[in-house]
């Protein structure tokens, strides 16, 4: 597959080849993966913009703060669309779930929906008892941990299952049935979904494939959508037989979660509140939800317990602003700035979207160069948050860097995009820290953290759309000394 520089406007068309890049996502050597590290080292022999010819689709490359700017700033309108790939057809509903919708006045809809009665700044406050119960829950499970050996705990399934129950307390009202499997089915098929729309299929890109061989793999997105959306309907069935109870209760008509709600409105207006796409509004909360800040605690643990001087750092940090008699609450966090740093060098060095992916509605203009319509615009966060021009010794894990430093994205000049950026920016940011940062400094306040042996933790990376460990990360644990009082009485 070829690639080239993008012609200037003022330029002729005759421009100068560059050397043939023959491999991409799935078919890429094992060495080369993941996929955003294999583009990040093309970007940095030939620079940050490239015009990428994959089959039948044409790719601009950006990784440049500056690119980025551009795109999402001067030309974010044009640049509003989402790419149709196969993944977006048989799993977003024919490109009409949030997520895969184009910038149409459906995506405004569902983004009402979610930005209004899910994540809006006032609904977020109102649901901190919630996080702060789920947050206690677990703790109470790490005091009686399902042990693997000498008290060492597999922490993917905990995290995961923490946030899972903060978003499932927050659409459906109640936590998930751990005893029963629940929890446990929605993290296989949110792995599964990720690492389906993480890779690269061919088909997307030589249409023809699937006729040849790639019918096998849409069957795959088909059995894995039929899953999801059992799962979703039953979430709905659920939700009609407690309204009618509760009708026959004499309750009152007060939402309590995002499911009644929609189901109130699908009596309204059922055209645009089908089963169909309540469901598909509840795969994307589910699944973005729960696995993007699962990740990044994972990530945020395992570099404190290669760092534990960083760990006994925060550690007291949030000793001195919490003290032994209570658990630290949300409200603390913004008198633990060196939380906060911890938090945004982890996302900086692994971010838990490292490719964004974009599409042009028209024909623009970016850094002097002509973007065709219909290119796909594929941005390298992972490159930008880990390359030298951007940041001093980007390797290395230094949350200091950001003391003095608030919030996240543009306030970077676009060298930090952990929740992406512009218009598609992700709406749960501000869900999202505090449910990282809640967790993250109740885990540290109760807990002493040690690797299993005098090994580092492996950060090797693994595959997929959102970038987890490729091991998932075991630690040892005990129960401080000076939480002790407190952690009895729980």
């Amino acid at each position: 597959m070829d690639y080239e520089s993008c012609p200037r406007e003022n330029q002729k068309s005759t421009t100068k080849p560059l050397p043939m890049f023959t491999h991409c996502g799935s078919s890429l050597p094992a060495e080369s993966r993941p996929l955003y590290r294999a583009l990040g080292k093309l970007s940095a022999r030939h620079g940050p913009m490239l015009m990428l010819r994959l089959g039948a689709r044409r790719v601009f490359l950006v990784s440049s703060p500056e690119v980025v700017e551009e795109c999402l700033t001067t030309n974010d309108l044009t640049f509003a669309n989402r790419p149709r790939l196969l993944a977006g057809k048989h799993l977003g509903l024919d490109y009409t779930t949030i997520n895969w919708s184009s910038h149409n006045d459906n995506w405004r809809s569902l983004r009402r929906v979610v930005s209004h009665e899910l994540l809006s700044s006032c609904q977020v406050r109102t649901l901190s008892t919630i996080r702060a119960e789920v947050v206690h829950h677990l703790v109470k499970n790490v005091m009686y941990p399902r042990v693997v050996r000498d008290g060492m705990m597999e922490m993917k399934s905990v995290l995961f299952e923490v946030v899972l129950n903060v978003v499932m307390m927050t659409i459906a009202g109640r936590r998930c049935d751990v005893e029963g499997g629940e929890a446990g089915r929605f993290m296989e098929l949110v792995q599964e979904l990720f690492i389906v729309m993480g890779a690269t299929h061919v088909s997307d890109y030589l249409p023809w494939w699937k006729w040849v061989g790639g019918k096998h793999l849409e069957k795959e997105m088909v059995a894995l959508n039929e899953k999801w959306h059992a799962l979703m309907q039953d979430l709905i069935e659920e939700q009609r037989r407690k309204t009618v109870v509760e009708a026959e209760g004499g309750s009152s008509d007060e939402k309590n979660n995002l499911i009644e709600f929609l189901l109130m409105s699908q009596q309204k207006e059922p055209e645009n509140h089908s089963d169909e796409v309540i469901k598909g509004l509840l795969q994307v909360l589910i699944s973005a939800g729960s696995n993007t800040s699962s990740v990044t605690m994972e990530w945020m643990l395992s570099l404190l317990l290669n760092n534990p001087e960083a760990l006994k750092k925060v550690q007291t940090e949030i000793d001195n602003c919490v003290g032994e008699d209570r658990l630290v609450n949300e409200s603390d966090l913004t008198n633990l700035p060196y939380l906060r740093c911890i938090i945004n060098e982890t996302m900086r060095i692994y971010p838990a979207a490292p490719l964004l992916l974009h599409e042009s509605g028209k024909d623009c203009m970016v850094g002097g160069y002509h973007i065709p319509s219909g290119t796909m615009l594929l941005m390298n966060v992972w490159a930008i948050q880990n390359d030298p021009k951007n940041w001093e010794d980007p390797e290395k894990f230094k949350p200091e860097r950001f003391l003095g430093l608030k919030g996240t994205g543009n306030g970077y000049n676009y060298k930090l995009m952990p929740f992406g950026i512009g218009r598609r920016r992700c709406p749960g940011e501000n869900l999202g820290m505090r449910m990282i940062g809640l967790t993250m400094a109740t885990l540290i306040q109760c807990f002493e953290w040690e690797r299993p042996t005098n090994e580092m933790i492996d950060m090797t990376a693994g595959v997929g759309l959102i970038a987890p460990k490729a091991k998932p990360l075991v630690a040892k644990c005990q129960s401080r000394g000076m939480m002790a009082k407190l952690l009895s009485q729980m």
